[in-house]
């Protein structure tokens, strides 16, 4: 058994490799999986087929990586939302983010962007901070639990305010109420906010990486404003069974920080305001951990749950 095992890791991958996505087609972690996929398929020939399973924050999708056979033909592309913040804020979770997976690479990481409508009086977060304190401002959010609701809940208990949150189902339907007057702030990710920005209808304020992004190059940091320290990022990373093969695992760490590593992918994910990261199996487990216990004090002291 142990050199049929041998010798089915030597010719890994000997056949399709499904990676779950469990988010709709079409949005950030659906495209950068699909970005990273066909980069290791044209590279190294290897075959990815794309299997999108939304639903329940995406705990559906990963429950589905959770409980597949751990033989490396199954991976799972999961993120801040359902590996970090879910686990406190849903009453009952199906899988243990900790636990339930073998993690694989870190691939990416994108700040949320501080946005007003362009005829705000806010101008810095000293303004945010100044109106907040003498009345009750609105936050629009993209959901209950994403890093846009759950990011600002951080920034304002750090900022010392209140703040009462309105979630919508997506991004769509809360900038629309933002540009309408019927909120103050928003958390949004640059992708869905840069074109308001550029159009001048939306103000960006501050982002919530460590650096400065290059699509909002004159856009500070909340940390370079007064609150060092401070991040807030929705991050992505590909995970699989736990107990699934070093071997196998050190096979798709290897392929996919190759293509993390090539200009055109650096570049493509830049344009969308994210940072491509890699890294060893290894070190994201350890960010993983950081991040479950960072979100999850986050989570519980925003009082947010859901059934």
């Amino acid at each position: 058994m142990a050199g049929a095992c041998a010798f089915a890791q030597a010719n890994y991958p000997a056949q399709p490799i499904k990676l779950v996505v469990p988010f709709p087609p079409a949005g950030g972690t659906d495209v950068l999986s699909r970005v990273i996929a066909n980069e290791v398929t044209q590279k190294n020939k290897w075959t990815f087929v794309i299997d999108n399973k939304p639903g329940a924050g995406g705990n559906i999708g990963l429950d589905a990586v959770a409980k597949a056979r751990n033989d490396g033909y199954t991976l799972g592309t999961g993120q801040t939302a359902n590996l970090a913040i879910n686990p406190s804020l849903y009453a009952k979770m199906p899988f243990d983010a900790l636990k339930d997976f073998a993690p694989v690479v870190l691939l990416a990481s994108q700040p949320v962007v501080l946005v007003v409508k362009e005829d705000s009086p806010i101008k810095t977060l000293a303004d945010l901070k100044t109106m907040a304190q003498a009345k009750l401002l609105t936050m629009a959010s993209a959901g209950t639990g994403t890093v846009s609701h759950v990011g600002g809940e951080m920034f304002a208990r750090r900022a010392g305010f209140k703040v009462m949150h309105i979630p919508y189902k997506g991004a769509g339907p809360a900038l629309n109420d933002l540009l309408g007057g019927q909120t103050d702030i928003y958390f949004g990710t640059p992708p869905s906010v840069l074109p308001m920005v550029k159009a001048g209808k939306l103000r960006a304020i501050a982002v919530t990486s460590t650096k400065r992004i290059a699509i909002l190059p004159d856009t500070p940091t909340i940390a370079e404003s007064g609150y060092a320290g401070f991040v807030a990022e929705d991050w992505k990373a590909v995970v699989a069974p736990a107990g699934t093969s070093p071997d196998a695992i050190k096979k798709i760490n290897s392929v996919m920080n190759a293509a993390l590593s090539r200009p055109e992918v650096i570049a493509r994910l830049k344009d969308e305001g994210s940072t491509a990261r890699g890294g060893t199996a290894a070190e994201l487990a350890e960010f993983m951990k950081s991040e479950h216990a960072r979100w999850g004090t986050a989570v519980r002291e925003s009082g947010a749950k859901l059934d």
